[in-house]
């Protein structure tokens, strides 16, 4: 697939309280626009759950609250997903946390094992807090795996 000839629709969907996750969110953005995609950005406050049908691909950002709990914000999205089940819509979940806790981004698990169900999982990736300059390439990687999912059957653990 030409990226830069595409009519592929991409939405970043995040939910942040600190600002570490809303800042990895924009990140990715750069990274996509950088790609010459058609790429959208929201907070989970901004998204409605109906318009999830709209994109080709999807990228979630979320925080983990309590004990590797999904916030409550972003329960909606979450069974927007499990009740779609789209797996033609290649996703991918990202989101910060802190590995002094035991569930270190315990809400990118529970979204990962829900989207691998219910969608065409590309990629995850956690970021220690907030981002830095050595997560950029591993940003890098994670959009390229949500592009390349698109057409492929490859999943991607960004590390």
């Amino acid at each position: 697939m030409d990226l830069m000839n595409s009519n592929l629709s991409v939405a970043i969907v995040y939910g942040s309280v600190t600002g570490n996750t809303k800042e990895l969110a924009h990140v990715i953005y750069r990274i996509f626009c950088s790609k010459a995609v058609k790429v959208s950005i929201f907070s989970i406050e901004e998204f409605s759950v109906s318009d999830l049908c709209h994109f080709d691909a999807l990228a979630i950002g979320t925080y983990t609250w309590g004990k590797g709990d999904i916030p409550k914000e972003m329960l909606p999205i979450y069974r927007g997903f499990e009740s779609i089940r789209r797996k033609d819509m290649a996703t991918a979940v990202f989101g910060t946390g802190d590995t002094c806790y035991p569930m270190f981004c315990g809400a990118v698990d529970q979204f990962r094992d829900m989207l691998y169900v219910h969608t065409n999982l590309a990629a995850t990736l956690k970021v220690e807090l907030r981002p830095q300059k050595e997560d950029l390439q591993r940003c890098e990687k994670f959009v390229e795996a949500l592009l390349g999912r698109v057409n492929k059957d490859s999943y991607v653990r960004v590390k």
